[in-house]
C-alpha cells in the first residue's frame, strides 16, 4: 500500500469528520475548544468567517456535521455541534469591533445580487471586504429571504435574523428592499460587472387531484402559507388539519398549525417514517407536540361537500425494491383510507421560478427549468451571470447556500480580475505540535463518557399558546461546558515519525480502540482484513507509514481513532506526536492584495 502523505490538504481534513462534512467547512473542534475556554466572541467569529450566520444556523441548520461526528461512531449520539454554535452566538458580547471593515476606496467593480437570502448575503459579505460595490435587491421588507419567510418564529426569531443580516449590511453593502426585479435583461442594462442570482426555490408544488379546484379555499401551498403566517396575514387555522409531505417544511407547517388553533393536526407521508426527508429532530419535535405521522399513504382525492372541504382520500402503498436497490411504491390492494379534515397544507416539494429571466439573453436552462451551470464555478452560460443556493442546483439548506455563496464569490472575483475561473485558490494548511513538556498537551484530551446533553425547551402549554415564542431555550453555560467535553478533538492529529520508532508496541498495547497495527505491507483490501481490528469502513482512510527498521509498516485505522493521545503519552521515544491540523479554506480575494 502506498505510504500516506499527510501533507496533502484533504487527507487530515477528511479525518476531521465534522468539518469535512460541513459544506462551508466550519472548523468545529476549534470553536468548541474556544467555547470551553469561555471565549465566545472568538468562537462566534470563527463560525462567522465560515458560515456567516452562526446564530441562525445554531438554531435551524440541517446539521450535516453531526451524522459524520466521530463521537457518534463510538457512542450513541454525536456531539451537539449545532447547539454549541448557538452557545457562541447567545453568550458573545458585542463583536462589531472584530468584524472586518469595507475599504473606503472601492475597486470600481459593481455587483448586483438578486434576493437577500443566505447565498446572496454570503456573496455580498465576501466581495464587500475586497472593495466591490455590492447591491442586494429583494422584494421583501427585510433581508433574510426564505430564512425569514419560511422558518417559523418559534424556531428562528426575527431578532436573530436582523442581527446577522445587519452585520453584512454594515460592510457597506447596499440593501434595496421592496424592490422586485422583473427582468434580468433590464438589470443587466445597468452596467453591472457581474450579477448573482440567489432567489431560492420560491414556488411550492401543488397537487392536481380531483377536488383540488372545488375545495381550493381550504387547501394551501405550504411555503406560501408559512410566509403568510410569518408576516401576520394568517393568524388562525381550522380545528382539523392534514399536512401532506414528509420534509422539514411539512414539520414547520404542522407545528405552526398546532400553535394557530389546530386541535387535530395529522401529517401524511407517502414514504416510510425512516425515509422521510425531514430531519430526525424535526420529526421528534412534531411527535412531542402530539402530531401523529401516518406513513405509506398516497393522496388520491380531496373530498368536499359543494366546495366545502371534508377530507382527503388516500391509497395504501408499500415499498418494494428491485435488484439494484431502487425503491418503488406499489399499492397494497387494501381499501382506501379517508381522513376527515377542514384544511389541508401541501408541503410536497419546492420548485424554482425563473419567469423573470428572459430566454433569449444567453442564460440557458435545462429541461427541468434549471439554469445550465458549471457546477464548480456556478457560472451560467451568460458569463457575467452566476447562481447560488436553491436557485442554482435545487432546494437544499442554508449551510449549502452559504457554501455556494462562497464559491460564487470566488468566481465573481476571478471574473472581474480577468483570471480563469478554474484557477481557484487553494486552502492554507498547517500542523502544529501540541506538546507542553514531555507528555502533556495544550488541549484537554480527556475522553468524557457522559451522554449528550438535551437542550432545554419551553413547556408544551407555553409553546402552543404563542407562535412567536422560541421553543428551544438553548444551553446554559453549565450544559454547554459539559457538552464541549464530549468533543474528541479530531483536528488534533496523531503524527508518526518512523525513524524514532523502536517498535516496542507500547502504543499498540495502550490504544483503547486497538486502531494501531505493526505488520508487513500489502494491498489495501488485504491489509484492512488482517489489522488487529479489521478496518471495514472504506469511507475512512488507513494511515500507513513505512521506514521502520524491521521493514514492517505502521498502520492506523482513522475510522476508530479517538485522538486521545495515549499512544503519544506512552511512546518512550516521541515517535508519536499530537499535532493540531488547521485548514483555512479560501474565500474570495485570497490571491488579491490586502489593504
Amino acid at each position: 500500500m502506498k505510504p500516506t502523505d499527510i501533507s496533502a490538504p484533504d487527507y487530515l481534513h477528511k479525518v476531521v469528520d465534522c468539518q469535512w462534512a460541513c459544506p462551508a467547512h466550519t472548523p468545529v473542534p476549534e470553536y468548541i475548544r474556544q467555547i470551553a475556554a469561555g471565549d465566545f466572541a472568538a468562537a462566534y467569529m470563527l463560525n462567522w468567517r465560515s458560515n456567516v450566520f452562526p446564530g441562525i444556523l445554531g438554531r435551524v441548520c440541517d446539521r450535516p456535521c453531526e451524522p459524520a461526528c466521530r463521537r457518534g461512531r463510538v457512542d450513541k449520539e454525536p456531539v451537539a455541534i449545532c447547539r454549541l454554535k448557538r452557545v457562541a452566538a447567545d453568550f458573545k458580547e458585542d463583536i462589531h469591533e472584530l468584524l472586518p471593515k469595507a475599504p473606503t476606496v472601492k475597486n470600481g467593480k459593481r455587483i448586483a445580487c438578486v434576493g437577500a437570502g443566505p447565498a446572496s448575503l454570503t456573496v455580498a459579505r465576501d466581495l464587500a471586504v475586497q472593495g466591490y460595490s455590492v447591491t442586494v435587491f429583494d422584494s421583501g421588507q427585510s433581508a433574510g429571504g426564505m430564512m425569514r419567510s419560511q422558518i417559523p418564529k418559534f424556531r428562528l426569531p426575527d431578532s436573530v435574523i436582523d442581527e446577522e443580516c445587519g452585520y453584512v449590511a454594515g460592510l457597506d453593502v447596499e440593501l434595496r428592499q421592496n424592490e422586485w426585479i422583473g427582468s434580468l435583461r433590464e438589470l443587466l442594462a445597468g452596467s453591472w460587472d457581474a450579477v448573482f442570482v440567489g432567489t431560492g426555490a420560491p414556488r411550492g408544488r401543488d397537487a392536481d387531484l380531483p377536488g383540488r379546484k372545488e375545495a381550493a379555499a381550504n387547501i394551501h401551498v405550504g411555503i406560501d402559507w408559512l410566509a403568510n403566517v410569518a408576516f401576520g396575514h394568517v393568524t388562525k387555522i381550522a380545528r382539523r388539519v392534514i399536512v401532506l409531505g414528509g420534509g422539514n417544511t411539512a414539520m414547520d407547517c404542522c407545528r405552526s398549525a398546532r400553535r394557530l388553533g389546530g386541535e387535530e393536526v395529522h401529517v401524511v407521508v407517502r414514504s416510510g417514517f425512516d425515509e422521510m426527508k425531514a430531519s430526525p429532530w424535526e420529526k421528534e419535535d412534531a411527535l412531542h407536540e402530539g402530531i401523529p405521522i401516518h406513513n405509506y399513504l398516497v393522496q388520491k382525492e380531496f373530498t368536499h361537500d359543494n366546495g366545502r372541504l371534508t377530507g382527503v382520500l388516500f391509497e395504501k402503498v408499500q415499498a418494494e425494491y428491485d435488484a439494484d436497490g431502487r425503491r418503488s411504491l406499489v399499492p397494497t390492494g387494501e381499501p382506501d383510507v379517508h381522513m376527515e379534515c377542514d384544511e389541508v397544507l401541501l408541503a410536497i416539494g419546492q420548485e424554482n421560478a425563473f419567469t423573470w429571466i428572459e430566454r433569449d439573453i444567453g442564460v440557458e436552462f435545462d429541461r427541468w427549468g434549471m439554469p445550465v451551470l458549471d457546477r464548480t464555478t456556478l457560472q451560467s452560460t451568460l458569463p457575467r451571470v452566476f447562481f447560488g443556493g436553491d436557485a442554482a442546483l435545487g432546494p437544499k439548506n442554508i449551510i449549502t447556500a452559504v457554501a455556494q455563496g462562497h464559491e460564487a464569490a470566488i468566481s465573481i472575483d476571478l471574473f472581474c480580475r480577468n483570471e480563469p475561473l478554474t484557477k481557484r485558490p487553494g486552502p492554507l494548511v498547517n500542523l502544529v505540535s501540541q506538546k507542553m513538556g514531555i507528555h502533556e498537551w495544550s488541549y484537554d484530551n480527556h475522553v468524557s463518557e457522559e451522554a449528550r446533553r438535551k437542550v432545554p425547551v419551553k413547556t408544551l402549554e407555553e409553546a402552543l399558546k404563542d407562535i412567536k415564542l422560541e421553543f428551544e431555550l438553548g444551553y446554559d453555560l453549565k450544559l454547554a461546558c459539559g457538552e464541549t467535553e464530549r468533543c474528541l478533538n479530531c483536528d488534533v492529529a496523531t503524527v508518526f515519525t518512523p525513524k524514532l520508532c523502536i517498535e516496542c508496541d507500547a502504543c499498540v498495547d495502550i490504544c483503547p480502540t486497538e486502531c494501531i497495527t505493526f505488520t508487513t505491507d500489502g494491498e489495501e483490501d488485504e491489509l484492512r482484513a488482517r489489522l488487529k481490528v479489521p478496518a471495514k469502513n472504506l469511507e475512512q482512510s488507513l494511515y500507513l507509514a513505512e521506514g521502520l527498521k524491521t521493514g514492517r509498516v505502521m498502520v492506523k485505522d482513522e475510522n476508530v481513532c479517538l485522538h486521545c493521545g495515549m499512544c503519544a503519552e506512552r511512546c518512550p521515544t516521541g515517535a508519536w506526536d499530537m499535532q493540531k491540523f488547521t485548514i483555512d479554506v479560501a474565500q474570495a480575494g485570497a490571491e488579491a492584495p490586502r489593504s
